[in-house]
């Protein structure tokens, strides 16, 4: 652990020499998040998992939760989905057939979901149909661009909890199967239009790197990671926030 914790100092030094200012993609969506949340919103959180935001972001987990009343968490892992740490109202279920009334929420959320789901045009037309005319779907999601992308894709199912594991520090237990079947503007536009939402923005944000722990490939990732901050480069950025609208 204590291994583990130099190299992100170390990491996190070089960070602030070569790319200022870049911050983790989970405090952008974090950001994102708080400024759509209103006191009076009924806020589904689909493929809730035990959390919200990062495990270190647990008491800015719990702001957000006060700024709205009425929360609701979805997840199909039973054993994630009884220690979530902070909503009280969940309920075990599949994002294709969601247990509520036409109209129920103003704003639907899901972080680092969209990319396990297997047939998006199915599951955003739920989404839309749980939410109230004008309301939100926010997602936060990988970008099927990014620059880690063709490694990702080429790595065995039964690798990739190791390597998150080993990059990452993520337990098995949190590395689902993943589809990318709606992670690009093209599929996302698709499913959208598909399902009576419409595309309000679709943003590309950079990330902090991904080899934060493996000093050979930090550097190198960190260099790319500047150029990645030209707007040019943007469509190789690491995840994607996405804002869908469903009509008034």
């Amino acid at each position: 652990m204590d291994f583990r914790r130099a190299l992100y100092k170390l990491s996190g030094g070089l960070q602030r020499r070569i790319v200022p200012g870049l911050q983790y993609t989970q405090l952008t969506y974090e950001m994102r998040l708080k400024a759509q949340l209103k006191a009076d919103d009924a806020w589904l959180d689909v493929g809730c998992g035990h959390a919200i935001l990062p495990e270190w972001r647990t008491s800015e987990e719990q702001e957000l939760l006060r700024l709205v009343p009425d929360v609701v968490g979805v997840d199909m892992d039973f054993e994630a989905l009884s220690r979530h740490r902070s909503v009280t109202r969940r309920c075990l279920s599949n994002i294709s057939n969601l247990p509520f009334r036409d109209g129920s929420f103003d704003i639907v959320t899901a972080n680092m979901v969209v990319e396990h789901l297997d047939q998006p045009r199915v599951q955003f037309a739920e989404v839309a149909r749980v939410l109230k005319p004008g309301g939100l779907f926010l997602f936060h999601t990988p970008n099927a661009g990014n620059y880690m992308m063709p490694f990702i894709r080429v790595v065995p199912e039964g690798s990739k909890k190791l390597l998150a594991r080993i990059v990452e520090g993520r337990s098995a237990a949190d590395v689902y199967p993943t589809y990318y079947r709606a992670n690009d503007t093209k599929r996302i536009e698709e499913a959208s239009s598909r399902s009576g939402l419409t595309v309000e923005s679709i943003e590309f944000v950079n990330s902090t790197p991904v080899f934060s722990v493996v000093p050979p490939l930090l550097l190198p990732e960190l260099l790319l990671l500047r150029q990645l901050e030209r707007p040019a480069l943007a469509h190789l950025r690491a995840t994607l926030i996405c804002r869908l609208r469903k009509a008034s």
